[in-house]
């Protein structure tokens, strides 16, 4: 197996075999489903395309709390087997498959109560703990411990006094979900797997009932082309009941989006060195470390408008703001603010109308001979929907395909991975590097870190941080288009590297820079890279217009003054 690259000529190639050859499995979708069930098909030996409409990871699965989680709070609403596959997935995540981008993080839980509410969290965290253990080692995950107000105090002297009376503290993971959904993808390319992102979807080849391909449009370009399978995967998440139109109905899944919204604020406004996890009238509130910053986190709400740009509301972002000011010593502001992001969550619909009461768990459905249809579940759970699905695929091949596999099949990046950790003081003076910025580095490429750098050998200007957004290296866009399917500027500000989010201007400081690097390799001439620059400048203009907004729909109706990405063929 090799490293792919998912640069310029390999989705061109991938489009040129898509469309002159016939695929056993058409994966429609590059969210971490979809990229989870490309990697499953491919590594039980079938043929594999993968299309996504977009960017990889521009949904959902870039726009979440960030977290591996068993969902402590599942076991209050006696969810065990949720919590018990969660909490597997966990571990494995954590220590074979991908454990430079899965990593522990403490959260402290705050009482209120003094001794109902000590007992009753903590057998729930007990039994947390429990089902972890069951589920293999826990290593780097330690067990939770009963904090005095005092012992809780110092650990986030943020916290009022008048806030808790005491305190539990346990163990998650957290995970950077748009480079962890590239890593799948990458790895499914290396055994094979045709991927191309901006490629949409127009409708279903059949003959008669049975579904044998897809009729797609590469948005670069405007070519229009057939993609013969044998069976096609919809792993839309919310937008799976659009593609279930295409076959003539609602289907078997329905799907309705739940709205979360998240902030962003610098490290220092709030002093603790654990994150917290607050309880609120409607669900859990989440205050999660993240670099020199913390994510605060998140809404869940109903959203019936657009699907490709969720607007964060004014009202939203006071909502949340007002819930973590009811325990902090130095309340946030708006001014504290750097960054506001908003998805979608793919819920299975149920009977009822509160979207924080709907499954959080997957179904797979075959309506209609050569169609197979994924939704629901968790990120931390992907791998074993994107088993069920193949199981679904295999079922309508025939059978004789071979079992999962990707519970042994760690992610590019991961082999040599700790190895390299140990090393990266001889890395950076190897590399002329500070050791942070190694340890940065290690922790977005894992062993691909040596790409990274063999790109600053090539070109010694790459090696300087992007003016404004120092946390990223110049190489860091370069190797993006080249080995990432990066294809537009918004791709690297917004999921390829964070700027978007952790910066105050959101990134407009660095856009044009960015834009000629990215432009460099991908060809682009003046008045293309103007362009890009321009679309992501209106872009963040209207997102914080509608951010000035009182409610969804005037949020939405802002956020469509924004153009989409200008193609290449326009």
């Amino acid at each position: 197996m090799t490293t792919a690259r998912l640069g310029p000529a390999e989705r061109e190639e991938s489009l040129a075999y898509l469309a002159d050859n016939e695929v056993d499995v058409l994966v429609v979708g590059g969210g971490i489903v979809g990229a989870g069930v490309a990697l499953d098909a491919v590594t039980r030996g079938l043929s594999v395309g993968l299309v996504e409409a977009r960017d990889f990871a521009s949904g959902t699965s870039s726009r979440s709390s960030k977290l591996i989680h068993g969902g402590l709070r599942y076991l209050e609403q006696k969810d065990f087997d949720l919590v018990r596959e969660a909490l597997s997935e966990r571990a494995l995540l954590l220590q074979r498959l991908a454990p430079h981008l899965v990593r522990p993080v403490p959260f402290l839980y705050p009482l209120s109560h003094r001794v109902w509410e000590r007992l009753y969290l903590g057998a729930g965290v007990t039994l947390y703990d429990v089902l972890g253990l069951s589920m293999g080692s826990t290593r780097g995950l330690p067990r939770h411990r009963h904090l005095t107000r005092g012992g809780a105090l110092r650990l986030a002297p943020a916290l009022k006094r008048s806030a808790l009376v005491g305190a539990v503290q346990y163990w998650d993971a957290q995970v950077d979900d748009a480079r962890y959904v590239l890593s799948v993808l990458r790895t499914a390319a290396s055994y094979g797997a045709r991927i191309a992102s901006r490629v949409r979807v127009s409708g279903f080849l059949r003959e008669g009932e049975h579904v044998t391909g897809a009729r797609a449009c590469d948005l670069e370009t405007g070519h229009e082309f057939d993609i013969a399978a044998k069976q096609v995967v919809n792993a839309a998440g919310v937008w799976t009941d659009d593609i279930q139109e295409m076959v003539g109905g609602r289907g078997q899944i329905h799907v309705r989006a739940s709205k979360g919204i998240h902030l962003v604020v610098p490290r220092d406004r709030i002093q603790s060195r654990s994150g917290l996890i607050l309880r609120t009238e409607k669900s859990v509130l989440f205050v999660i470390p993240w670099g020199r910053h913390w994510i605060i986190g998140t809404t869940d709400t109903a959203w019936d408008l657009d699907k490709v740009h969720p607007a964060a509301s004014r009202a939203d972002i006071d909502y949340l703001l007002e819930r973590v000011n009811a325990v902090l010593r130095v309340p946030l502001t708006r001014d504290d603010v750097e960054g506001v992001y908003a998805g979608l969550r793919p819920l299975l619909s149920g009977e009822s109308d509160e979207t924080s009461k709907l499954s959080r768990e997957h179904m797979v459905a075959h309506p209609v001979p050569g169609l197979v249809l994924i939704a629901g579940g968790k990120y931390t759970t992907y791998r074993v929907m994107a088993k069920d699905a193949v199981d679904a695929v295999a079922h309508g091949l025939g059978g004789g395909v071979a079992d999962s596999c990707t519970d042994v099949i760690p992610l590019v990046g991961a082999n040599g991975f700790r190895a390299l950790w140990n090393a990266r003081r001889s890395t950076a003076r190897r590399s002329g590097l500070h050791v942070a910025r190694v340890e940065h580095l290690l922790r977005r490429y894992g062993s691909l870190i040596e790409e990274v750098l063999a790109l600053i050998e090539e070109r010694p200007d790459l090696s300087r941080p992007l003016k404004g957004a120092d946390d990223y290296l110049r190489a860091e866009i370069v190797y993006a288009a080249r080995h990432e399917g990066a294809r537009h500027l918004d791709d690297v500000l917004t999921r390829r590297t964070h700027v978007f989010m952790e910066t105050w201007d959101r990134g407009l400081a660095v856009a044009e820079e960015a834009a000629a690097l990215l432009g460099g390799e991908l060809g682009w001439d003046d008045d293309r890279l103007k362009r890009e620059v321009a679309y992501y400048r209106k872009r963040i203009e209207v997102e914080r217009a509608a951010q000035e907004t009182d409610n969804d729909r005037e949020a939405d109706a802002v956020q469509h003054g924004a153009p989409e990405v200008v193609p290449l063929g326009s």
